[in-house]
Formats: structure tokens, sequence, C-alpha cells
């Protein structure tokens, strides 16, 4: 028990880190209406040029922002690949996301790559969560970052270009009936959300001390995870844009809390991705199921009624 309470805010931290790639999932999944297996490669992407930066002698916020950039670059393939070649979008997603796994390793030269706390100054670390000023503590800092990040995404969705976006996602062929070219919309889509995939990419490997070729894969299921878990436990209480973007955060630390309570019950790590796939599978399954069996029961509570009525005649 003592052990699983010291894991505990290392399991928040990786969820808040993990929480940045879930929103740029949820831009795709939710608002696009795109399932993008690119970020199991973007995200590695990511890590590897920020590590890459910063073995090189670049500071940690330039390693950062190219690490975005990189991700965007990612997203923007994807999106050639679908709109210009008009490959289908799971497929785009495929196809970018294995060539990126050679891109990877020529970004790093070999499959993992180590930066060292203690001799570069990073913005985050395991090393951070306990024992250090407030003002390092990761968990903070990387809390501030969503914040930040909500905030500015609330903004954009607001904007005549984030509405044209979301117009995109919710009607393809009203949207371009209004004028809006869809093609560009889902390709600046793609690459908002692999952008920021590759963001927190960039904030994983630093946490962890180490960029690996296999850091993403599995990533877009526990995306995924945190976009349902998210929205089945807050759907009903936030409706506003900005506390949905918030809710996905808070999903990915409740996936990474729960991972961490079954470790501690003694599971074996090597189930802990048919666990994620189980979970997914669940959560997405529920609103099925609610809307299933609430029509079962409203019938049910007709026929007696039916029944009670025709009794009573």
């Amino acid at each position: 028990m003592l052990s699983l309470i010291n894991a505990l805010p290392g399991a928040v931290a990786q969820g808040l880190i993990w929480g940045i790639m879930a929103i740029g999932v949820y831009i795709t999944y939710r608002i696009l209406d795109i399932a993008d297996l690119t970020v199991d490669g973007s995200l590695c992407t990511g890590g590897a040029v920020c590590v890459m930066m910063m073995l090189s002698g670049q500071n940690v916020w330039v390693s950062m922002g190219a690490a975005l950039l990189a991700g965007m670059v990612t997203g923007l393939a994807t999106g050639i690949l679908h709109t210009f070649a008009g490959i289908p979008a799971i497929l785009a997603g495929i196809l970018t996301q294995l060539g990126l796994y050679s891109v990877n390793l020529e970004i790093m030269g070999k499959a993992n790559q180590a930066i060292n706390v203690d001799k570069f100054s990073l913005l985050v670390s395991l090393r951070f969560i306990k024992g250090v000023p407030f003002y390092k503590n990761t968990i903070l800092i990387v809390a501030l970052v969503i914040l930040v990040l909500i905030a500015f995404l609330y903004w954009f969705f607001g904007t005549e270009l984030g509405c044209s976006l979301r117009a995109t996602g919710c009607n393809d062929k009203m949207a371009r009936a209004q004028g809006i070219n869809t093609d560009f919309t889902r390709v600046l889509g793609l690459m908002l959300s692999n952008g920021l995939v590759a963001f927190a990419g960039a904030l994983l490997s630093q946490y962890q001390g180490f960029a690996d070729i296999n850091m993403g894969r599995g990533a877009i299921v526990i995306g995924l995870a945190a976009v349902i878990i998210g929205e089945a436990v807050f759907g009903k209480l936030f409706r506003n844009f900005a506390l949905r973007l918030f809710s996905v955060a808070l999903g990915s630390i409740i996936y990474y809390l729960v991972l961490q309570v079954v470790i501690a019950m003694g599971l074996d790590a090597n189930w802990l991705k048919l666990l994620s796939a189980l979970v997914v599978a669940v959560f997405l399954g529920i609103p099925t199921w609610n809307d299933r069996y609430a029509k079962q029961f409203k019938d049910m509570g007709r026929r007696r009624g039916s029944a009670g009525k025709g009794g009573t005649d």
C-alpha cells in the first residue's frame, strides 16, 4: 500500500504529459471525426527531435519548439496523403506512421538516445516529482502548460478558421457548401493534432530521460482511453469546450492511476497493453449499451403501462 501511495505522484505527472497527447487525439477523433494513427510515430518524432536538439547544445525551449514543428510536418504528410492522394485517413495515418519509424531512427542515429538531467537543464523530469522547489515540480509545470494550451485552443476554435475546422468535422458537405476549403481544414487539423502529440513526446522524453524508437507504440490507444474516460466520467458535468479539453487531461490521469493500482495489485506488466485495449473497448461500448438498454427499459415501461390501462378498463 505504501509503495502505491509513493507511486501516485509519478502516475499523475505521467498522466498529465500523456494528457497533452490525448488533447491532440481529441482534435482529430472528436472534432475532425478522423481516426489518426500517425500519433504512434509522431510522439516518438517529438521526443527524438527534442533530445537530439538538446544533445547538440540547444536549450530546452528551442528543442521543444523544434519538436512541435516536426510533429506538424508529420501531420502535414498524413494530410497530403489523405486529401491530395485521396487515401482514406486511417490508411494515410498508418503509412505515415510506418515511414516515421525509419525517419526517427535516422534522427536519433540509433534506437535509443539518453539525456541526463544532471548535465542538461530539463523542463521536467522524473526526479522533479519530490524534494524540489514547487516551481520546478513536474506536476505543477505540466499542469500550467495544459492550462495555457487549453486557453489557446479555446481561443483558436472560436475564430473563423477554428469554426471552419469544427464545421468540417460536423458536416463535410455542408461546410463545402458554405465555401470552406475542407481539404485545407483537414490538413490544418492533422498538423495541429500531431504538433501537440510531438510536444507531449518532447516532454515525455525529458521526463523519462531518454527517447526510444518504440516510445510511441500504442499511443493511440492511450489517447483514446483518455478521451473516452474523460467523456464518460465528466461528460455530463463539462459542457463548455474548454472544460471538455480539460476532461481529456483528467481522463489521462485517471487512466494512469488505474494502471498504477492494477500494477500494485500484482498484475504482470506484460498484460498492460491488453488491459489498455479492454479499457478502451469497454468505454467505447458504454454509450451503445446505455442507448440499447435504455430503449429496452422504456419499451418495457410502455408495455406495462398499456397492460395496466387495459386491466383497469
